[in-house]
């Protein structure tokens, strides 16, 4: 199976309305990783003092080392995702140390694990009808819709992704013949 970006905006929204009814946790993981393009080994571990100051206030940005490379990654998170993160640090009553994501078993605190995050996702995006999907594909979701609205800056998002060839980013983020041909509708004289 090839795991593709969602490349319908109405789908994105019903997969996290979808997920929203059914968990605020995972809803924030799904809008988490829609909103940064971090790998989901990189959002379950995540702390509410990795976000938030000791006093409640967002940190200018998100500072993180990514598993898979060892990279340091830096995000200044946007205001939509902030909004959400800051309701769901309320409602759940999280602490300064608590994981974002923690795991349902109550015998140790700890967060989510990566096959469970995938198993919801894979639930959820079943339930709205979205198709290949996979581990990277709220990844390659936001890659794609990056590389749209920064009217196709490639070289950008091949540096946020850590690849080393704009070809390789293309392919990542499902971008095909059809996309391509439309450039060359954009500028007619």
């Amino acid at each position: 199976m090839t795991v593709e970006p969602i490349k319908d905006k109405k789908k994105i929204g019903d997969f996290l309305t979808y997920l929203k009814g059914k968990n605020q946790r995972d809803y924030i993981l799904a809008k988490f990783q829609l909103n940064t393009g971090l790998r989901v080994s990189d959002v379950v571990p995540i702390k509410v003092s990795d976000i938030f100051t000791e006093k409640g206030n967002f940190k200018n940005y998100f500072v993180l080392s990514e598993k898979k490379t060892g990279k340091e990654k830096k995000i200044k998170l946007n205001d939509e995702l902030k909004k959400s993160l800051k309701e769901y640090v309320e409602d759940k009553g999280l602490n300064y140390n608590d994981y974002l994501f923690e795991s349902r078993k109550k015998t140790e605190r700890i967060y989510i694990g990566t096959t469970q995050a995938y198993r919801v996702l894979k639930k959820a995006a079943i339930a709205v009808g979205i198709e290949d999907f996979g581990t990277h594909s709220l990844r390659k979701t936001w890659g794609y819709w990056t590389y749209k609205a920064s009217r196709y800056n490639i070289g950008l998002i091949m540096d946020t992704f850590n690849h080393s060839s704009q070809s390789i980013t293309l392919k990542y983020i499902g971008i095909t013949q059809e996309e391509k041909d439309e450039l060359y509708s954009l500028v007619q004289f």
